[in-house]
């Protein structure tokens, strides 16, 4: 028996170490594998922290060039509307200078015709009082 249990002591022994390196074995391939995939996943990281940030200045260029082209377009639409109002500004000095004649032409007519009805009425007054009967006198009291 005792053979028997130095024979199953040996094959213990061996199967422990065999254990023991095939576990080694194992482990050292996972830790390669864990490294491995620790190292595609920092550069995956890195690709997306990469492409994000190309994807931002992209869009903040876009951004930009659409906001200048925009900014562009809409200075182009100011300066013609100013040029408009401008326009319409020396347009309304011009009538304004061509008006002021005619109010004065007006002020003149308003008079004249103002004196005229004075003169029609006090002719009309005067043809009244020529129409009407003499008063006779009266006798002036003392």
């Amino acid at each position: 028996m005792s053979k028997e249990l130095t024979e199953l002591q040996k094959t213990l022994q061996q199967n422990k170490t065999l254990f023991l390196t095939t576990a080694k074995r194992a482990t050292t391939e996972l830790e390669r594998q864990r490294k491995r995939l620790l190292a595609e996943i920092n550069r995956v990281n890195a690709r997306a922290t990469k492409t994000r940030l190309q994807l931002q200045r992209k869009s903040e260029r876009l951004l930009n060039t659409t906001a200048g082209k925009a900014k562009r377009e809409l200075n182009k639409q100011i300066r013609k509307l100013q040029k408009g109002l401008e326009e319409a500004r020396n347009d309304a000095e011009n009538l304004r200078e061509e008006l002021a004649p005619v109010k004065d032409d007006l002020i003149n007519a308003r008079n004249h015709l103002a004196h005229a009805l004075h003169i029609d009425r006090a002719l009309a007054k005067i043809q009244r009082q020529l129409k009407r009967k003499p008063e006779a006198k009266k006798p002036a009291r003392k």
